[in-house]
């Protein structure tokens, strides 16, 4: 993994941990912080070592407390739509990834935050962590994609109060609204946390791991068949080494050592 400049990167026991760093800004989503998520999760898919990723944001104040307002101020109409276009790149990159991603998400997750952590595939906040879409206070939307994925997950009628008011939620109401997997009382526990949960899924099989991201995924593009994205989905399976070594294992009564193959 190559050395970024405002996240830190770390590989361990086919984890790879990402923090946001730029404590001093509560790691607000520059254009270039932005650009090192996009060339990080080209290579994590690439990369057979990285089994699940976790995202998280450096100090206890923020996960990432919005874009950055300084380059939000010297937007133009030319530059506005480019500007969004990109960051949504980067996050669909993040949701269509085929190793598990996890938001650890400690304090503040607002604005581009929030939808850094809703483009995550589980979500584990800390007691502390407040959730927000508050773009409307600066006379704009939310443009990485919020509005879309938002609704996706709590629901139009709760999704476009959030969106309108620019209201922020605490741990309960976004736990009770579905965002949320988890709440743990401290960074360190809910790190904990996503770290057993990546152990158990790192135990399966990772074609099948990524196919069931693709299925997922395609329950809500409009575009797309998912019916028939998960029965094509199924017979890859059934060709692999994987469901092979699984379906032996299983009547051998011993655990599977998959391969990704």
């Amino acid at each position: 993994m190559a050395e970024q400049k405002n996240i830190l990167s770390e590989t361990k026991d086919g984890i790879l941990y990402l923090t946001i760093s730029r404590e001093s800004k509560l790691n607000a989503l520059n254009f270039s912080t932005l650009e090192e998520l996009k060339n990080i999760f080209n290579e994590v898919n690439d990369n057979k070592s990285i089994r699940g990723v976790i995202i998280t944001g450096a100090g206890e104040k923020a996960f990432v407390a919005g874009a950055d307002i300084n380059e939000i101020s010297e937007l133009n109409e030319l530059n506005a739509r480019k500007f969004a276009e990109f960051g949504q790149e980067v996050f669909d990159n993040i949701e269509s990834c085929h190793k598990p991603v996890i938001a650890v998400v400690n304090g503040y997750a607002l604005g581009g935050g929030c939808e850094l952590a809703i483009a995550c595939h589980m979500r584990i906040a800390t007691s502390n962590a407040k959730f927000g879409q508050p773009e409307v206070n600066l006379g704009i939307i939310p443009g990485y994609g919020g509005t879309q994925r938002l609704t996706n997950l709590i629901g139009r009628t709760k999704a476009t109060e959030i969106l309108m008011t620019g209201d922020m939620l605490d741990v309960n109401d976004a736990k009770s609204l579905g965002l949320l997997n988890h709440v743990e009382s401290s960074k360190e526990d809910a790190m904990a946390k996503a770290e057993e949960i990546l152990r158990k899924i790192m135990s399966k099989a990772p074609l099948s791991i990524g196919m069931i991201v693709d299925c997922v995924n395609a329950v809500f593009a409009s575009d797309e068949n998912g019916y028939q994205i998960e029965a094509n989905s199924f017979a890859r399976c059934v060709k692999s080494e994987d469901y092979r070594e699984g379906t032996k294992a299983f009547l051998e009564k011993r655990k599977p050592n998959f391969k990704g193959e």
